[in-house]
């Protein structure tokens, strides 16, 4: 089997080529995986407007589908998918009248495709998941599972029973972990996409730290201005990001232009805000693992390409929980790409449809709902 994905639920136009081998130990083959990315085009504005990325999303995506039937060497297909939300919907529904006008031009199927669920299964696609066809093998190995996706527009904490059988223990009530990094870095003058940039500063300031202190053998803190950390010791789930980047903003308008126009200031801070929204995800995150008894904790989302989240979650489940295995996709699947609206839709094959009027857009489709 050959599905072909569409992906348009923000700003990056993706189409992947995905071959299913269930016969083979290897069941995901990638024959092509090609992503538009419109960065340059937001940048000035320090977020993606929607008017703006539906323009791109339809400029784009011929270009994109050319080129990943190219790179696939033009396969016989067998089946359509397309990211119905959610999402933003003006670039939700170019996408899917994209993959509209393609299914019936091919005469194929189409298959609605959830994103915070193609975000979870992408972590399908590599690691020890070598009889992801075999869902006994997934129910003794890998469920329940404790999900957190989180990006720029979602920060979700899910229970996963099995695929397709989810529930949501908490997500954010304000900001998402990622808009509250686009914000910040706003403040302190970045660029967008926020969490990239404060990411290299936090690294810069940790790297300057470390060779200071060895070399002066000093035992002091590593920053010394502190951030909240919100809701980190509530009872639930839930998060909540609005009052970090309020507290950046007074804490950064209270110093001198000189002190906030330096760059020790920028590090020092990046530096603090990043670790405050990883101590919160992770808390919050191993929480509800030990509660659930999570035989599997597994992570999607753009903001999971944070290579210093990545690292201290996974030493944090070693300590802690060393029983539950870690999922967590290479970075370039952490973001937003036609390969994982292209595994999602191959366990969501039986809801293929060529009913066209049924596929519609939902910018705020729940995880578990597809059309």
């Amino acid at each position: 089997m050959i599905i072909l994905a569409v992906e348009t639920s923000c700003d990056d136009t993706g189409i992947a080529i995905l071959e299913i081998r269930e016969k083979l130990s290897s069941p995901f083959k990638i024959l092509s995986n090609v992503v538009s990315s419109q960065v340059k085009l937001h940048k000035k504005y320090g977020g993606v407007y929607p008017s703006l990325a539906k323009r791109e999303h339809q400029k784009n995506l011929p270009l994109v589908l050319e080129k990943a039937l190219k790179e696939a060497k033009n396969p016989k297909l067998d089946l359509l998918a397309v990211t119905i939300g959610p999402g933003l919907e003006p670039c939700l529904w170019t996408g899917i009248n994209f993959a509209i006008d393609l299914a019936k031009k091919m005469n194929l199927p189409l298959v609605p495709v959830n994103h915070v669920e193609a975000h979870i299964l992408v972590n399908f696609i590599n690691g020890p998941w070598m009889k992801t066809h075999d869902r006994r093998f997934l129910s003794r190995e890998i469920f329940p599972a404790v999900c957190l996706v989180v990006s720029g527009g979602h920060t979700q904490l899910i229970l996963m029973k099995s695929i397709g059988n989810y529930k949501i223990l908490g997500e954010t009530r304000d900001d998402a972990a990622g808009e509250c990094l686009d914000k910040t870095a706003r403040i302190l003058g970045l660029e967008y996409p926020g969490g990239p940039a404060i990411a290299e500063q936090a690294r810069q300031w940790k790297s300057k730290f470390l060779i200071s202190n060895f070399q002066t053998n000093s035992k002091s803190q590593i920053t010394k201005i502190k951030l909240p950390r919100p809701m980190i010791y509530t009872k639930d789930y839930d998060f909540s990001f609005s009052g970090l980047k309020t507290a950046v903003l007074y804490e950064f308008k209270k110093r001198s232009p000189k002190i906030r126009g330096s760059k020790k200031y920028i590090r020092e801070m990046c530096f603090e805000v990043q670790q405050a929204v990883i101590d919160v995800l992770i808390k919050k995150t191993m929480k509800a693992a030990k509660n659930y008894k999570a035989k599997s904790i597994i992570i999607g989302g753009g903001v999971a390409a944070n290579k210093e989240l990545r690292k201290q979650f996974a030493e944090k489940i070693r300590k802690e929980i060393p029983y539950s295995k870690f999922y967590i996709p290479d970075s370039e699947y952490c973001t937003d790409n036609g390969l994982m609206a292209a595994i999602a839709a191959y366990y969501r094959r039986k809801g293929k449809t060529k009913n066209w009027k049924k596929i519609r857009a939902n910018a705020n489709l729940k995880i578990g709902e597809y059309l």
